[in-house]
């Protein structure tokens, strides 16, 4: 039997945005209290040196999560900084997503949003759910 391991660092950020076709009150500019969570997947842990035992360090994966956060996501307009018209936690799960994946993030299995502490989403691509 193969073995496989899941890890995930987690992320907080403050931002703003508006879905420009909603029919409710989100359609007005708003904020949240984002929560999300980039998930990493692999069959082989690193077998020697400081890192022996891990699939990969936390360290490292929050060197891919600190540009995000401060180019992009903490205290931003999403509208504006990611370029989505309507920027849905879908379509930001998404987004997330394809900025790890064009870093080559080693491992990248998944992203997780959440806007609300009772709402948000989980993304794979089609080929790995």
């Amino acid at each position: 039997m193969a073995e496989a391991w899941t890890i995930y660092k987690e992320f907080r950020f403050e931002a703003a945005h508006h879905l420009p076709h909603h029919d409710g009150k989100c359609r007005r500019l708003h904020g949240h209290s984002w929560i999300g969570r980039v998930y990493v997947k692999g069959d082989r842990l690193i077998t020697t040196g400081p890192k022996a035992g891990m699939l990969l360090d936390f360290q490292d994966l929050k060197a891919y999560l600190t540009p995000l956060l401060e180019d992009y996501l903490d205290h931003h307009y999403l509208n504006e900084t990611t370029g989505l018209e309507n920027p849905t936690s879908e379509a930001l799960a998404r987004w997330i997503y394809d900025y790890f994946a064009r870093l080559e993030l080693p491992g990248l299995d998944a992203v997780e949003i959440r806007e609300t502490c009772t709402s948000g989403c989980l993304y794979r691509p089609a080929d790995q759910a």
